[in-house]
């Protein structure tokens, strides 16, 4: 199953952040991912491939 996701994308992660909340925005694309949770604001950067692993779906899709 492929995932589509794109910048500013608001995904749902298979874990929660410590806070509480399973809703993440994508803040920067490329060999690396940065996502940023939409309560705290924390930001966590990943490799791609272990952020493929770790998504659970795409809940907002951003506007181009």
């Amino acid at each position: 199953m492929e995932k589509n996701y794109a910048l500013n994308d608001i995904v749902e992660m298979k874990k929660p952040h410590p806070c509480g909340e399973n809703r993440w925005q994508i803040i920067r694309m490329g060999m690396d991912i940065r996502v940023k949770c939409t309560k705290c604001g924390h930001m966590v950067m990943m490799p791609r491939r272990d952020f493929e692993k770790k998504m659970k779906k795409v809940l907002e899709i951003a506007e181009k």
